[in-house]
């Protein structure tokens, strides 16, 4: 595996190797935010008292995570991935409440269920995911999400300019005869 402390501009051109078909891309707006919830329920359900203060194993992990985003040199992507995480665990604090058999049926439901609209998108892709090669694409993941539904608005557009420079356009890939990669 490679260094976790790569430039957001280095994981991203990364990760968009493995994503450069528009439908897999579409799946990832719905596959990495359900996964995040997921997880974030499940991580939510582990409770500890802090200064008095109740805290979740969720908050801990996002503040860690937080972290990482904020340091890997783009601090615009950082803080807007940070901020989109934020508030899928808060809608996944929502749930973490409920009684035992619904919290377990949200959190590994939304957990499995973004993982089949992964893989429906690596079908179409052609390829892996990306995690399969470097398990930092877990964390990629959500800044490329992020990064993908700001570029319509005009946000990031140097850094979305180096990522196609170094993975290509994105394209509909011929299924019917498919390149290997």
């Amino acid at each position: 595996m490679a260094s976790p402390f790569r430039s957001a501009s280095t994981l991203l051109q990364q990760y968009a190797e493995y994503h450069r078909d528009q439908r897999n891309i579409v799946t990832h707006f719905v596959g990495v935010p359900m996964i995040v919830f997921g997880v974030g329920v499940l991580l939510a359900g582990a409770q500890f008292m802090v200064g008095g203060q109740a805290l979740t194993l969720a908050w801990l992990v996002y503040g860690l995570a937080a972290a990482w985003y904020l340091t890997r040199g783009h601090l615009g992507i950082g803080a807007a991935t940070t901020a989109a995480v934020g508030l899928v665990l808060l809608l996944a604090h929502q749930v973490s409440g409920a009684p035992w058999g619904q919290w377990l049926a949200w959190g590994l439901g939304s957990f499995a269920l973004g993982w089949m609209a992964q893989f429906v998108g690596h079908y179409y892709e052609g390829r892996k995911p990306a995690f399969a090669d470097d398990l930092v694409g877990l964390l990629v993941g959500p800044m490329f999400v992020t990064l993908e539904a700001l570029a319509p608005l005009g946000w990031f557009k140097g850094l979305l300019a180096d990522i196609e420079r170094h993975a290509g356009p994105t394209m509909l890939r011929n299924l019917a005869h498919p390149v290997a990669r």
